[in-house]
């Protein structure tokens, strides 16, 4: 009769869980991945088939039982840097969100919002569309084969062990943070500016013909304006979307 011993459970299932968790948290926090479309039994699957294909390149790492005490430790630590890693990947959206939303404030069309199913909030009109252009050039620009490969260098850079606070202390997602408004900023600037010149403009317009209506006039010449701008800013969008992706890589892969 063939017996199994506990330690043998640990030896076998260890090195597979604790990536597994990780992984998962990735997939539940990380946008693309976390979507309603996406079905829970599905993400965990490939959760499981990603921390099971992984083995071959994650360095060893020490056996730790379910019932050690250190195990809670351990759990709090993947899940922590699951979790850190996907709010880093939505930071990067986050900030061509924010882009958009500037834009949307310079041409008038901030009163045209609508509600957000995947952010529970409201959103106007050109950050959900450049949300949504994100996403496609997170498909298109292998952004989710960027996130797998950060999330194996993590092992490297974070092991698995007890001390969550020290991998957190590492990471330094503040610096992230800081940059959202800097690159938000820095790919609405083309058009901030061209709709800038365009309201000057309009307003030497207005001192020149007060009895021309510009509030009548100004608008269509926005909203026109501002979508030629998008239509000629948003092929460049790639270049910054790739350095915040490739920074967030950095950051897990303890560079």
């Amino acid at each position: 009769m063939i017996s199994i011993t506990e330690a043998q459970l640990v030896e076998w299932l260890s090195p597979i869980f604790w990536p597994f968790l990780r992984v998962l948290a990735v997939f539940t926090s990380a946008p693309v991945f976390s979507s309603r479309a996406f079905p829970v039994r599905a993400r965990i699957a490939l959760a499981f088939l990603v921390a099971f294909a992984s083995q071959a390149g994650l360095p060893a790492a020490p056996l730790i039982g379910f019932n050690d005490p250190g195990a809670f430790g351990a759990v709090v630590q993947q899940v922590g840097i699951g979790l850190a890693l996907g709010f880093a990947v939505r930071v990067v959206f986050a900030a061509v969100e924010l882009a958009g939303e500037v834009v949307g404030f310079q041409m008038g069309l901030n009163f045209a919002a609508f509600f957000d199913p995947s952010l529970n909030s409201q959103s106007s009109a050109v950050a959900r569309f450049f949300g949504h252009m994100t996403s496609l050039l997170f498909v298109v620009m292998n952004g989710h084969i960027m996130v797998l490969m950060a999330v194996n260098k993590s092992f490297e850079a974070f092991p698995i062990d007890q001390n969550f606070l020290q991998a957190l202390g590492q990471m330094q997602l503040h610096q992230i943070g800081a940059d959202l408004f800097a690159s938000a900023l820095w790919m609405a600037l083309p058009m901030v500016g061209m709709l800038m010149f365009v309201n000057l403009a309009m307003g030497i317009i207005s001192r020149v013909a007060p009895q021309m209506n510009i509030f009548a006039v100004g608008f269509p010449i926005t909203l026109m304006v501002g979508l030629l701008g998008i239509a000629f800013t948003l092929p460049m969008l790639d270049k910054p979307f790739l350095a915040l992706m490739e920074r967030v890589v950095d950051i897990f892969a303890g560079g």
